[in-house]
């Protein structure tokens, strides 16, 4: 209706912004892996395999993929993550990567009713090279390449996914032709299930378990025939599901190989299941409501055209020269003359929009986000918000339950997705290697697997530090790890913590707004280290002081020590000298006495009696 009055459609593209807002919801945060240990011997290695998982991400670039993931799952219902082997990174040496794939490229057991796809007996990905891109990965193909001449124009779609759609993709066909008119090959790799015969080996001596493949069990065998033969070492052959991979294009074989896993590498991220292969997704169930509110706006837009485009209404015969009138019209101090017989020219005045015609456009506006479940606050509007933070909080948190609904299907996948990377991580390292990981505090920490520790005398393999083919994980996604976080009140959580003593002020500043992070941890640490000396210092400080406290009431006492052997050698030697004086003077009385008694004596005869008297009074 409106083309046939010159208008088109007013597109407003509400379906974009659903599909953005979901993405950046599910993909806001890198998703954290856990190693659950099956056995205690295994637990040491559980934090190796996060810091791999963590690793593996990283250099993958994972964080774009997901969100390509992410936008198939919303768009076409399904998304794909791939995991193989990128045989020329670490300087070839190889390492272990993931990455997205589209889903039109992959082809699923049709009979597959799993929701994963375990149960499909095969999985196909075509893959479409040019002649150059072909000879790049595969040199060996130089001359034969020019005999691969079977073509056609199939795209590379599925058929069932094609609507209308008759026929179906054959493999046989590989090369096609693209509108530029260059040669391009299609290159097939399936992927099935098989089962490999592996080892399980037991020394009775030692009581120790290992199992290994044919490969490594040949090699021992041939060494240790003998303890085998003698029972000494019982072996058990075990059938194991392993991947098989075979590459081609055309009727040539590129390679085939068994994979170090029984999950396909193809992991499927499946959005509303239909018991099929191929699930629906968001973005077709809101389609019409899309197309009606293009329509609605379309008809405001023409509405407004037609009310601003006011049409003049002259009754006939009241007006002579309609031309005068248009020009005189245009003039704000014109003089009209009319026929008020017939009535005067006037703008009819314009109907306006029902009020429901607006309430209309947000109802379905609300039913898109309903569907992707998503919310108005969490898109960043402030109408329906409480006017308290704590219950901003808990309104935030209630409109993402449907959004976290879909996190736990897509979780499913990541858990799938950890399990495999865990399996292609334990064939492919088998040698010495180290990790170097950034942390958020752009701090790099670091850490070796296989790390071979060998006796320095005799030069004999004593231990393998970090063996990551020891041991058996369970791979796990943290639930919720991808959503993002309030980051207020994660402070305060943490800042509540810190308060209780539960967390160290370093924890805080990290979940904190501030911009130089690194450049305060740094500070902090050389502030503390500093502190830590100059309490050293102050120790060393008190204890010498301490130390001469003592010296002082040591020396003081020793003083006093030699001033009373002074003083008691003095007075021992004034004693003494009194003594003698005594001795002295009571000698000198003891002659007089005796001196006397002779005297006495010698007076008491006849003849000296006035003498001996005259003797004593001198």
């Amino acid at each position: 209706m409106l083309q046939s009055v010159g208008q088109g459609d007013f597109i407003i593209d509400r379906v974009y912004a659903a599909v953005d807002k979901l993405k950046s919801l599910l993909t806001s945060r890198n998703p954290k892996f856990t190693a659950v240990a099956r056995e205690d011997s295994d637990y040491k290695l559980s934090n190796v395999w996060r810091t791999m998982l963590e690793y593996i991400w990283d250099i993958s670039d994972c964080n774009t993929h997901f969100k390509q993931v992410v936008h198939d799952y919303s768009v076409s219902g399904l998304g794909y993550f791939y995991v193989y082997v990128d045989t020329e990174s670490d300087f070839g040496r190889g390492d272990v990567k993931v990455t997205s794939v589209n889903p039109f490229r992959v082809y699923v057991d049709p009979a597959s009713r799993d929701r994963y796809y375990a149960d499909a007996s095969s999985m196909i990905l075509s893959t479409i090279l040019t002649k150059d891109q072909l000879l790049g990965l595969y040199p060996k193909l130089e001359e034969i390449v020019d005999s691969i001449d079977s073509s056609s124009d199939e795209e590379d779609y599925p058929a069932s996914q094609k609507k209308n759609s008759s026929s179906s993709f054959t493999p046989d066909v590989v090369k096609d032709y693209d509108r530029g008119g260059y040669e391009k090959y299609r290159v097939i790799e399936r992927f099935s299930k098989i089962k490999v015969p592996y080892y399980r080996l037991f020394n009775k001596d030692t009581q120790e378990e290992k199992i290994v493949d044919l490969q490594a069990f040949e090699e021992i065998l041939a060494e240790n025939s003998h303890l085998i033969e003698s029972g000494l070492i019982e072996a058990v052959e075990v059938l194991q599901t392993r991947i098989n991979h075979v590459a081609t294009v055309g009727q040539v074989l590129l390679y085939e190989q068994v994979l170090n896993t029984d999950t396909y590498p193809i992991v499927p991220v499946p959005n509303i299941w239909t018991n099929t292969p191929y699930p629906k997704s968001d973005v077709s169930k809101v389609k019409d409501s899309q197309r009606l509110i293009n329509k609605l706006f379309s008809l405001t837009l023409s509405h407004a055209q037609a009310s601003a485009g006011l049409k003049l209404l002259v009754p006939e015969g009241s007006v002579d020269d309609l031309g005068q009138l248009e020009r005189d019209w245009a003039n704000p101090n014109a003089v009209i003359e009319y026929n008020p017989e017939f009535g005067e020219p006037h703008y009819p005045a314009p109907q306006p929009l029902a009020s429901e015609f607006y309430g209309l456009i947000s109802r379905v506006e609300f039913y898109i986000d309903l569907n992707f479940g998503i919310s108005e606050l969490m898109q960043g509007f402030k109408s329906g918000a409480p006017d308290t933070v704590r219950g901003t909080y808990l309104l935030q948190e209630m409109g993402e339950s449907r959004g976290r609904s879909k996190l736990r299907d897509i979780e499913g996948s990541l858990d799938i997705l950890g399990k495999v990377v865990y399996n292609f991580a334990k064939g492919h390292y088998n040698f010495k290697k180290t990790f170097r990981i950034v942390q958020p505090n752009n701090d790099i920490s670091e850490f070796t697997i296989n790390n071979r520790l060998y006796d320095d005398k005799t030069n004999e393999l004593q231990t393998i530090d970090n063996d990551i083919s020891l041991g058996q994980h369970d791979i796990r996604i943290v639930s919720g790890s991808t959503l993002p976080s309030n980051k207020m009140a994660e402070y305060n959580m943490y800042l509540d913590a810190y308060k209780l003593g539960l967390v160290d002020d370093v924890e805080v500043l990290k979940k904190s707004e501030i911009y130089d992070k690194e450049g305060v941890l740094k500070r902090k640490g050389a502030m503390n280290q500093m502190q830590g000396y100059i309490k050293q210092l102050e120790d060393q400080i008190k204890k010498l002081s301490g130390d001469l406290q003592t010296s002082e009431r040591e020396a003081v006492s020793a003083r006093k020590q030699t001033i009373t052997q002074k003083f008691k050698t003095n007075l021992d030697s004034a004693l003494n000298q009194i003594k003698d004086k005594e001795r002295k003077n009571l000698n000198r009385m003891e002659n007089v006495i005796d001196k006397a008694d002779l005297q006495a004596r010698y007076a008491n005869t006849k003849e000296g009696i006035v003498g001996a008297e005259e003797g004593v009074e001198g």
